[in-house]
């Protein structure tokens, strides 16, 4: 599959002030005036296209999360069936959301911020990585390589199982192993992805 770039991907001042001003002092203490001033705009320019920080980071988290997921999302390859791409791809995301400058700060500093998407309600990012997901299981369908299913369905379940590495692998590691045993924690999604998916 070809990784498919979302027109929030593109470069934008304002959010890449937001971008900035969470890494340098988190979610909590960033401000309009922070962001307009970095921005180079005005805070009304502001007002007119976001009520508060926390949409304008909604916005932000949107645009770096389908970025790091469509780059983690391998080509298509002579002799590699969409099943193996899919589970590279999602493998691949896990590890660099964890290391995604922008997730490690929400993490640490504001993960309140996180759990509407957790427990209630799907946000833009999670909808478009289940359009990205439903299109490679429907070319794995093609290919004979992904068990037949309702395609929704196991693309919203796929989302929920790397969801839950990618937020809570580190509540299963010990602090002095982590480095260890993460990589063999991802073997271990790999492995699940694979029969999952698997006709």
């Amino acid at each position: 599959m070809t990784p498919i770039r979302h027109k929030d991907s593109e470069s934008d001042p304002v959010l890449d002030a937001v971008r900035d001003c969470v890494l340098a002092v988190g979610v909590r203490r960033t401000t309009l005036t922070d962001v307009a001033r970095r921005a180079g705009v005005s805070r009304m320019t502001l007002y007119r296209r976001w009520p508060d920080v926390r949409s304008l980071v909604g916005d932000l988290m949107t645009r770096e999360w389908v970025d790091v997921a469509t780059r983690a999302m391998p080509e298509r390859r002579p002799g590699v069936d969409a099943r193996t791409l899919i589970v590279d791809g999602l493998v691949s995301g896990v590890a660099a959301f964890r290391e995604h400058p922008l997730f490690r700060k929400i993490v640490d500093v504001d993960p309140e911020l996180l759990l509407p998407y957790v427990l209630d309600r799907r946000g833009a990012s999670q909808e478009a990585l289940l359009g990205l997901l439903a299109q490679a299981l429907e070319e794995g369908r093609a290919d004979g390589s992904v068990r037949a299913g309702h395609t929704e369905r196991q693309a919203r379940s796929l989302l929920l199982v790397v969801q839950s590495f990618t937020l809570s692998l580190r509540t299963m590691t010990d602090e002095e192993d982590a480095e260890l045993s993460t990589p063999a924690f991802l073997d271990e999604l790999r492995s699940l992805l694979e029969r999952t998916l698997a006709p």
